[in-house]
């Protein structure tokens, strides 16, 4: 799983998730890549999960960039507890993801192969996401 090795703080406020992406929206490593349409959290699992999706489709015929990073505590009280006595432990990680972030890039292969590629780690994410190329316009503004 992705984390941290190291954080100044170890509980986080959960935050907003209002706007665009002002980072990271552009293609910048692959020819191909993988727009997210909707704001959300995406945990490490749900990363890891089309990470994985991936790498096992596209075997050696190509080279990915992972463009998030889960650096976002998200904490939870155990079960059966009764109100009070402070916030709970760190249970899990997230990528705070805003529409227009690039999630994935892909490059060495064929429109239809990454169109393919893309769509098998879509169906990980918990949000609706875009095929984007290159040469087709590097900035995403249609929302």
């Amino acid at each position: 799983m992705l984390e941290p090795k190291k954080i100044k703080y170890r509980k986080q406020q959960r935050g907003r998730m209002k706007g665009k992406a002002t980072r990271g929206n552009t293609i910048a490593f692959g020819d191909y890549g993988l727009i997210a349409l909707q704001p959300a959290w995406i945990t490490a699992r749900q990363i890891e999960a089309s990470r994985v999706a991936i790498s096992h489709s596209m075997k050696k015929g190509g080279k990915m960039w992972l463009r998030i990073f889960p650096n976002k505590p998200i904490t939870k009280k155990p079960a059966e507890t009764r109100m009070g006595k402070g916030k709970g432990a760190p249970e899990y990680w997230v990528s705070v993801v805003k529409p227009g972030r690039i999630i994935y890039e892909l490059a060495g292969m064929n429109e239809q192969d990454a169109r393919y590629l893309l769509r098998l780690a879509s169906n990980k994410l918990p949000i609706k996401t875009r095929f984007a190329q290159r040469e087709r316009g590097i900035k995403y503004e249609g929302f």
